[in-house]
């Protein structure tokens, strides 16, 4: 094969592709549209019947009206012969011969439009049939393909939700990370301020019982613990009250 006549066979390939790729994507509107289609063609089939109808019952009305003229005529005819009137008898027996001629010529008419009708009935009738079951697997197919793309939609925005999660994770940890650098920060300015004035220190001799006019517990403790020193007398201000035991 030709270089030309492969280039023309993977553009033909291609094109096939693509094309089934727009039917398979459009699958359900064609098939509403193909159902529209056939909906409309049962339409005209069941127009073109009632026409047929209409055309067999017309047909039958002529010939009963034939035959109402041949039950007339014979009549006529048989009067006339009675009469011994054989001219006028020969006359309508013509005109009998006519009307039982378009008699026979109609009867077939009428049994072959009643069979056309029980055949056009029948193919209705298939055709309704075959439209009722295409339309349910459409709804079907319809309501699959919703539920389908509910699903997805769902998939989709659940991805989202884990991908915005994550953000505001690592943007949460990132706001921990410089509030404890800002704590950090606080803590050594505290430090260098006690280190600059004295503070630090003081709180290490408060804390030893070191720093005058400070009592800690245990001194506190200590000077409740303590006898209790009596107090003075009248009469005893000269005396020692390291003394005054009995």
């Amino acid at each position: 094969m030709s270089m030309w006549k492969q280039l023309v066979t993977l553009v033909r390939g291609t094109a096939h592709e693509a094309g089934q790729s727009v039917v398979d994507a459009k699958a359900l509107t064609i098939l509403d549209q193909q159902m529209r289609d056939a909906a409309s063609a049962q339409a005209k089939a069941r127009d073109d019947l009632a026409t047929l109808t209409a055309r067999r019952r017309m047909v039958e009305k002529e010939v009963e009206a034939l035959a109402s003229q041949r039950d007339k005529y014979e009549a006529s005819a048989r009067a006339a012969i009675a009469r011994g009137d054989m001219d006028l008898a020969r006359q309508v027996a013509e005109r009998l011969s006519t009307i039982e001629q378009d008699g026979s010529a109609k009867l077939p008419q009428v049994a072959e439009m009643r069979a056309a009708e029980d055949r056009m009935r029948g193919i209705i009738q298939s055709g309704d049939t075959k439209i009722e079951a295409l339309r349910r697997e459409v709804d079907v197919v319809r309501a699959n393909e919703s539920v389908q793309k509910a699903q997805a939609a769902v998939a989709s925005n659940y991805g989202g939700t884990l991908s915005q999660l994550g953000s505001a994770a690592e943007s949460l940890q990132r706001m921990k990370e410089r509030q404890a650098i800002q704590g950090e920060k606080f803590r050594a300015a505290a430090e260098l301020e006690d280190s600059r004035t004295g503070a630090d220190l003081d709180a290490k001799l408060q804390a030893a019982g070191l720093l005058p006019g400070a009592s800690s517990a245990d001194d506190i403790l200590a000077r409740l613990s303590a006898p209790k020193a009596e107090p003075l007398r009248l009469g005893d201000g000269n005396r020692d009250p390291s003394t005054n035991r009995d």
